[in-house]
């Protein structure tokens, strides 16, 4: 009886800062077009927690989806300023950011034609990746 209410007051605190958390949002700009060989610049302004906050925004990641394919992860910027990038992006991508503005920035040279698609940035969370192991370890 005691670990179940424990396991109960464990969820109770999850909720909560998962509910803080929902409060973070992320906008990025409307349809823009970039010719090939060109640079695509993106914007991406995060509210709701400081870019340097790591309890809330462990990092700021910049993904892409072609047509008809799944998520190809670009790169990403974490709460320390630290950056990394995909291997095959290496040397063209550059992902910055504004902790006044509260902005991320992906900045891509060469522009391909097969590099057409729809670019997001999306948070993550660092409590994430502790919640996904503590539930494995649960069950």
């Amino acid at each position: 009886m005691r670990n179940m209410k424990n396991l109960l007051w464990f969820i109770a605190v999850l909720s909560l800062v998962q509910c803080v958390t929902c409060q973070i949002s992320l906008t990025q700009p409307g349809a823009v077009i970039v010719k090939p060989s060109e640079v695509l610049q993106l914007p991406c302004k995060v509210t709701g927690a400081s870019l340097t906050d790591s309890s809330k925004v462990y990092a700021v990641l910049w993904v892409r989806q072609p047509a008809g394919k799944g998520l190809e992860f670009l790169g990403g910027i974490w709460h320390d300023a630290s950056a990394r990038y995909a291997q095959s992006l290496q040397g063209r991508l550059t992902v910055s950011r504004d902790t006044n503005k509260g902005e991320v920035y992906l900045k891509l040279t060469g522009m391909k034609p097969e590099e057409t698609a729809v670019y997001y940035c999306t948070s993550d969370p660092q409590w994430d990746i502790y919640y996904e192991s503590m539930c494995k370890n649960i069950s």
